[in-house]
C-alpha cells in the first residue's frame, strides 16, 4: 500500500471508531469512553497485520461487530469492549490474564467465552457440528453476552462473505438458520434475526431469495401507495384525538414470504400480507400504555374491519422474550388483508433491543440483572447434558421459535407454554416432583388424557400420586425440552441398571460365537441393528431383545466382509459396478462428477431438474435431497462433513412420479378439462386420480409420470389456468 493509501485507511479506521460512540444505544460516560478506547487501542496493535479476504484491514470487523452490540442489540461498553477484542486472544501473543490485567475479571471472562467458540470451528471449510453447538450453548451459563457478542459476529460474517466458496457459504448460512438466528428470536432480537435469515436464504436458496428481492421491488412502488392510503386515513383519525405517535409501513422479510408460500403452497402473487403497519405512540406514564393501545385499537377497527381470529393481545400476557404489543389483522382497500401492530415508544426499544431495553425503563434495575433475567430464558434447556450432541442441539432448539400458549392454574395464576404443550408439559413446568408424580390431568374441569393439547385459556388441574413413576411412553405425551430431560432423567437410572446387565449377557452370548465384546465389534452391532449408540444395543440386550438367531446372523456378516465393502465404498466414493437395468447415473457428485450408487429420499422426493446434494448415511449409503427439504438445514449444520455436493447431469434416462393435489370450485366436464390438459396438452402419462366434491369446493389428488421438473412446473401452470382451479400444489413423501 502507498502511504496516501495508509492515511485513507487510517482516517476510515477512526470514522469508523467515532460512529460507534455516536451511535451507542446506552450514554456513555468519559470513564465508559476511556474504556472503549482502551480496548480499540489494544484490538488495533493486535490485529495490525491482519486483513480479510477482502482486503480489507482486519479491525473493521471487530469495530463492525461493537457497532452491532452498541446499537442493534444495545448494550453497554463491557460488551462494547469485549466486542472490539474478541479476536484478540485467538489471532495474537496476548492472554486472557493479559486482558484481565489491563482491564477486569468481566471483560476478561466474556473475551474467554468467545475465544473457546472460536477455537470450535479452526477450519472455515468445516461448519460447526453438534458437539460443538452444545459446548457453545453451555457457553451461557456463564455469560449471557458471550452468545450476543457471537450472533453480532455471526451477523456481520453473513454480510461480509461474497467472496468465499459457493458451498462454504452454504454451509455458514444453514449452520446460522438453524441455530443463531432461532438464539436471536428467543433472545428478543427481532431485527438481527430477519437479517440473519433473510441471509441464509440468500445463501442456502440463492435462486428462491433473489426472484423474491426482485419481485418484491418490481411492487414496491404499488405497495407504497397502499400502505398511504391505510396510514392517510388513520393519521387523521389519531391527530383529532390528539394522540402523539408515528406510522410506519414495515414489508415482511424475504424469508417470512419464502416460510408462507411453503406453508400455504401459494406463490408470491397469492401471499396478500407482505406487509403491516406499525403504528408507536407515546406514553406519558407506563401506567397510560394499555389505555392508550386499545384506544388506538377502537380508532382503527372503526375504520377497517378486524378479523376476529387473528387479534394478538401482547400488552396484557407478554411474550416470554420480552415483546410486548398489540397485533390486529383488518381487512384494507381491494380486499386485501392488513396487520397493523401498536406499540407504545417503551414497547418499540423492547421489541428492536430485546431486555437491553428493560433496565432502561427500570428503576435500581442493572444491566447485569438484565441479562440474568435474559439468561434464565435458556438455562432451563440447558440442564440435561448427557443426552447425545444432536438430541441436545434438538432438544434446545424446541423452545426456541415456538410460538407461545397462556394457561391457568386453579388458583387463576397464568403460565405460558410453547403452542403445541401438553397437559404432562404443564405438569413439569410447575415443577419437576409435580411432573413425574402425575396420575391424571384436568382441562376446564373434565379429566383429559396426558398427551391431550392445550390451547390459550384453558385452566389445568394436575392429580399426583406417591406411587406414580414416568414410564418411557411419557416422552411420546410431551414437547417442550424441560419435560423430555425430566423423564429421561428419572428414566436414565433404570436405563442404566439394565445395559449394565445387558452388556454382560451380549459378552457372554459373543463368548459362545467366538467374538469378543470390543469397541470395534459394538460399533459394528450398533450399525447392523440400525442404532444410534452403544448404550441402545446393551438396553436392548438387556431386555431380552437381542436373539440368538440375529447374533448369529451379524457374525455371518461380519465374515463376509459385509461393512468392510461398505464403508469402502462409502468413503473411498469409488464408482459403482455398472448398472445395466437401474440406469442410476443421472446424479454426480463432488468437484470431479463422481458416479456413485445413490437413493432418492423420501422426505423431499427430488426429480430431475431439482436443486440437490447428497447426504452419507450410515446404514443406506447416500441419500440425496433437494435443497430446500424440510431437513436440509439441520443436516447440513448437524453432519456437514458428510455432505456431498451433487447435481443432475441426464434427465431423459427415467420418468418419475409426482403427486399434485388440487383445489377449486367444482363445475361440469372439471375432470375432462384436468385429464385433456395432462394427458393431451402436455403428454404426460396420468398414473392415479382422484377427485371428491363437497358442496361446490372440490379437492383432487393427481399422480403423474414426467421425466424432469421442466415438465412439471409447466405442468403445474397449466392446470393452475383451468377455470375453477384455485389452488395447485406438489406433495412431497413422509418425513
Amino acid at each position: 500500500m502507498t502511504q496516501e493509501e495508509i492515511e485513507k485507511e487510517n482516517k476510515e479506521i477512526a470514522r469508523e471508531y467515532k460512529e460507534l460512540l455516536s451511535i451507542s444505544y446506552q450514554t456513555l460516560s468519559d470513564e465508559d469512553k476511556k474504556l472503549i478506547r482502551k480496548a480499540f487501542d489494544v484490538a488495533v496493535e493486535a490485529h495490525k497485520d491482519q486483513r480479510r479476504k477482502s482486503g480489507e484491514a482486519y479491525i473493521f470487523h471487530p469495530i463492525a461487530v461493537a457497532k452491532i452490540v452498541a446499537s442493534e442489540i444495545g448494550l453497554g461498553p463491557t460488551s462494547i469492549a469485549a466486542a472490539l477484542m474478541h479476536d484478540v486472544v485467538e489471532d495474537t501473543d496476548i492472554t486472557v490474564e493479559d486482558i484481565e490485567r489491563m482491564f477486569n475479571p468481566k471483560i476478561a471472562k466474556i473475551v474467554e467465552g468467545l475465544t473457546k467458540i472460536s477455537r470450535m470451528e479452526p477450519d472455515p471449510d468445516i461448519s460447526l457440528q453438534a458437539e460443538n453447538y452444545r459446548k457453545m450453548l453451555l457457553t451461557l451459563n456463564d455469560d449471557v453476552r458471550v452468545i450476543l457478542i457471537k450472533i453480532a459476529d455471526r451477523l456481520h460474517n453473513m454480510q461480509t462473505m461474497e467472496s468465499m466458496a459457493p458451498y462454504k457459504q452454504a454451509k455458514i448460512a444453514s449452520e446460522t438458520l438453524y441455530i443463531y438466528a432461532p438464539l436471536a428470536h428467543r433472545l428478543g432480537l427481532f431485527n438481527i434475526k430477519t437479517k440473519l435469515e433473510d441471509l441464509g436464504l440468500k445463501y442456502t436458496e440463492p435462486d428462491v431469495y433473489n426472484d423474491i428481492l426482485s419481485k418484491t421491488k418490481e411492487s414496491k412502488e404499488e405497495q407504497e401507495a397502499y400502505i398511504e392510503s391505510i396510514t392517510s386515513v388513520l393519521e387523521e383519525a389519531l391527530d383529532k384525538e390528539e394522540i402523539d405517535f408515528t406510522i410506519k409501513g414495515r414489508p415482511k422479510s424475504i424469508y417470512s414470504i419464502r416460510r408462507k408460500m411453503k406453508a400455504q403452497g401459494v406463490t408470491f402473487d397469492q401471499v396478500y400480507d407482505k406487509f403491516a403497519i406499525r403504528i408507536i405512540y407515546k406514553a406519558n406514564q407506563q401506567q397510560d400504555e394499555k389505555f392508550l393501545a386499545w384506544k388506538i385499537y377502537s380508532i382503527v377497527t372503526d375504520y377497517y374491519r378486524p378479523s376476529p381470529s387473528r387479534l394478538r393481545d401482547w400488552i396484557s400476557s407478554p411474550k416470554s422474550t420480552g415483546y410486548e404489543a398489540l397485533h390486529i389483522t383488518v381487512m384494507g382497500p381491494k380486499g386485501r388483508w392488513v396487520e397493523v401492530q401498536i406499540r407504545s415508544e417503551r414497547m418499540d426499544e423492547i421489541a428492536e433491543k430485546g431486555y437491553a431495553a428493560h433496565y432502561k425503563y427500570k428503576q435500581g434495575v442493572t444491566e447485569e440483572n438484565s441479562l440474568d433475567k435474559w439468561l434464565n430464558l435458556l438455562k432451563e434447556t440447558l440442564e440435561n447434558q448427557e443426552s447425545n450432541a444432536v438430541d441436545f442441539v434438538e432438544d434446545f432448539k424446541l423452545n426456541l421459535y415456538s410460538k407461545e400458549i397462556y394457561v391457568f392454574t386453579p388458583k387463576g395464576e397464568i403460565k405460558s407454554l410453547p403452542k403445541g404443550a401438553t397437559a404432562l408439559d404443564f405438569a413439569f413446568s410447575i415443577h419437576t416432583d409435580v411432573g413425574i408424580k402425575t396420575r391424571g390431568t384436568k382441562v376446564n374441569g373434565k379429566l383429559v388424557p396426558l398427551n391431550y393439547e392445550l390451547n390459550s385459556g384453558d385452566q389445568v388441574e394436575i392429580i399426583t400420586s406417591q406411587n406414580q413413576k414416568p414410564s418411557s411412553h411419557w416422552l411420546e405425551f410431551v414437547t417442550t425440552a424441560r419435560a423430555k430431560n425430566r423423564i429421561k432423567n428419572v428414566l436414565n437410572e433404570d436405563t442404566k441398571r439394565i445395559s449394565d446387565e445387558g452388556k454382560e449377557i451380549l459378552s457372554r452370548k459373543l463368548r459362545h460365537l467366538k467374538i469378543n465384546l470390543d469397541e470395534k465389534t459394538v460399533n459394528e452391532l450398533v450399525t447392523f441393528f440400525k442404532l444410534k449408540t452403544s448404550q441402545e444395543l446393551f438396553y436392548r440386550a438387556g431386555l431380552g431383545k437381542i436373539e440368538n438367531q440375529q447374533l448369529k446372523e451379524f457374525v455371518s456378516h461380519k465374515n463376509s466382509n459385509m461393512f468392510l465393502n461398505f464403508f469402502k465404498k462409502t468413503i473411498k466414493k469409488e464408482a459403482p459396478e455398472t448398472k445395466t437395468e437401474t440406469k442410476l447415473d443421472l446424479i454426480v457428485f463432488g468437484k470431479d462428477e463422481e458416479k456413485l450408487d445413490y437413493k432418492l429420499a423420501s422426505c423431499c422426493t427430488p426429480i430431475p431438474g431439482d436443486n440437490v446434494f447428497g447426504f452419507v448415511t450410515i446404514n443406506e449409503g447416500i441419500k440425496v435431497h433437494k435443497i430446500d427439504c424440510p431437513n436440509a438445514i439441520s443436516l447440513r449444520s448437524n453432519y456437514a462433513y458428510r455432505i456431498l455436493p451433487a447435481k443432475w447431469i441426464d434427465s431423459s434416462v427415467q420418468e418419475f412420479n409426482a403427486t399434485l393435489t388440487i383445489k377449486g370450485i367444482d363445475g361440469l366436464g372439471l375432470t375432462n378439462e384436468l385429464t385433456r390438459v395432462i394427458s393431451s396438452q402436455m403428454n404426460v402419462n396420468i398414473q392415479s386420480i382422484s377427485l371428491s366434491s363437497n358442496a361446490g369446493v372440490f379437492n383432487g389428488q393427481i399422480t403423474v409420470i414426467v421425466p424432469n421438473n421442466h415438465v412439471l412446473s409447466k405442468l403445474i401452470e397449466n392446470i393452475q389456468n383451468i377455470d375453477g382451479v384455485e389452488k395447485i400444489t406438489r406433495v412431497y413423501g413422509a418425513a
